[in-house]
């Protein structure tokens, strides 16, 4: 029996179990949907044809039901369970890369949801790979590092924004897990080279096209964002192949072979679920303090899931501008490559922030969905300012003139290097634009 048929007789007999619990989660789509799926398991050797039919009916269906706002975990255990199916029909080497980029998408739309199933697709994935497209992942192989043992130049470091009056406080050493639970999370503070001692900065660098390509391996899709600034009306997402993605970047030992038309921005995803990045970062403690909501954003409630913490990685080139907005968590940001400058204002002056009204309200992202990483807010989060503007820029000054005499004088701002970490209570409004080529690790709790 050949591995393709081992899995999907596993599956098969896991999903026949009314006692198991992956069962009774798809029985939410439906008696007549979880028939269809069986169905399409047993007679996918006999009858392909009709069964790549029904299971691609199945994960169009659990689609529609996701990106409708469908309530419950049915659906995105449904797409994960048909896509993992539908990736091993006529599994050769020229229909490899559309297998993987089918197990990728159950892991970016659906989270990979089910017990054991991330696990399972970044198996195949990785089995896809290695029979199918002759890739071969060396985990002793040795990664072109930066330098980290010069300081960083201070005037790479000052933001030098026209619309912030103060910097950032930065600690001198951390705070400690009490003294941060009880003081320090209530206002924003940058630590300088926190982060100094991740394997993502030394042994396995971010900086290294090299590495990432090596960690992902051929044929892997992400979903970035089209565009510079999601505000603008020919703003989108895509997929896009990895290694092409890669190109458009300045890394460090990257040929930079690729020049995208347009800015292509990999924003809020999971990177380090879908790589197998996890290891290279070593998550604060701070994370687990359960800090009481602050008197300003008196409505916090932490992340929904499991663990109440996202993680998300942001990478794109110099130039992308994540516009001011605020998240309802708090929220540890490390930068890990290149620079970023990052402007802050307090939620107490919400009413000069210009946002976008609810008439305004529009999906930011395409691809959100219960199961992901990714939230789906109304653009009433974010302001129309562009708080990088300078002075020169007059439209901006008579629009928001609320914006430049009330919000100005309490806005902070810092530049991050690699290794800086900064903390932002929720509410707060936040903007970041990337200096150069850049990456950076976000986890709300």
């Amino acid at each position: 029996m050949s591995w393709i048929d081992e899995c999907l007789r596993l599956l098969l007999e896991e999903l026949s179990d009314d006692t198991q619990r992956a069962t009774s989660q798809l029985l939410g789509c439906g008696q007549e949907t979880v028939a269809l799926l069986l169905s399409s398991i047993k007679t996918l050797k006999i009858h392909s044809q009709e069964s790549c039919k029904a299971l691609d009916f199945l994960i169009n269906t659990s689609y529609e039901k996701m990106s409708s706002g469908a309530s419950g975990s049915c659906w995105p255990r449904l797409y994960t369970d048909a896509s993992i199916i539908r990736s091993l029909a006529f599994l050769d080497r020229p229909s490899s890369r559309t297998a993987i980029a089918r197990l990728d998408r159950a892991i970016i739309i659906a989270g990979a949801a089910g017990e054991g199933r991330l696990d399972l697709i970044l198996t195949l994935i990785r089995r896809i790979q290695t029979e199918y497209l002759t890739y071969t992942h060396d985990p002793s192989a040795k990664f072109t590092t930066p330098q980290m043992d010069i300081a960083p130049d201070p005037c790479l470091l000052n933001s030098s924004l026209e619309s912030s009056f103060h910097d950032i406080p930065v600690l001198d050493t951390p705070p400690t897990f009490t003294t941060f639970q009880t003081t320090f999370s209530k206002h924003p503070f940058v630590l300088r080279n926190y982060a100094n001692s991740w394997p993502a900065i030394n042994e396995h660098p971010w900086s290294s096209a090299a590495y990432l390509r090596s960690i992902a391996g051929p044929a892997r899709i992400v979903p970035v964002e089209v565009g510079a600034d999601y505000r603008s009306d020919d703003w989108t997402q895509q997929f896009m192949n990895w290694d092409e993605f890669l190109s458009t970047l300045e890394l460090v030992d990257n040929d930079h072979s690729i020049t995208a038309e347009k800015v292509h921005y990999l924003a809020q995803h999971n990177l380090l679920m879908q790589f197998d990045l996890s290891r290279d970062i070593i998550i604060p403690d701070y994370v687990y303090t359960c800090p009481s909501p602050p008197s300003d954003y008196p409505q916090y409630k932490p992340p929904g899931n499991d663990e109440q913490l996202v993680i998300n990685g942001w990478l794109g080139p110099g130039g992308t501008i994540s516009p001011a907005h605020t998240d309802p968590y708090f929220n540890l940001y490390v930068q890990v490559v290149g620079r970023k400058t990052v402007w802050l204002a307090p939620p107490s002056v919400n009413k000069c922030m210009y946002a976008f009204g609810d008439g305004d309200a529009q999906s930011v992202h395409e691809f959100s969905n219960p199961a992901s990483n990714k939230v789906s807010p109304s653009m009433s989060n974010t302001s129309r300012v562009d708080v990088f503007a300078t002075v020169k820029d007059g439209e901006q000054r008579s629009r928001f003139p609320e914006f430049w005499s009330n919000v100005v004088p309490h806005a902070i701002s810092a530049t991050l290097g690699p290794g800086d970490m900064l903390f932002i209570p929720p509410g707060w409004w936040h903007a970041m634009r990337a200096e150069e080529t850049s990456l950076s690790v976000s986890m709300w709790f």
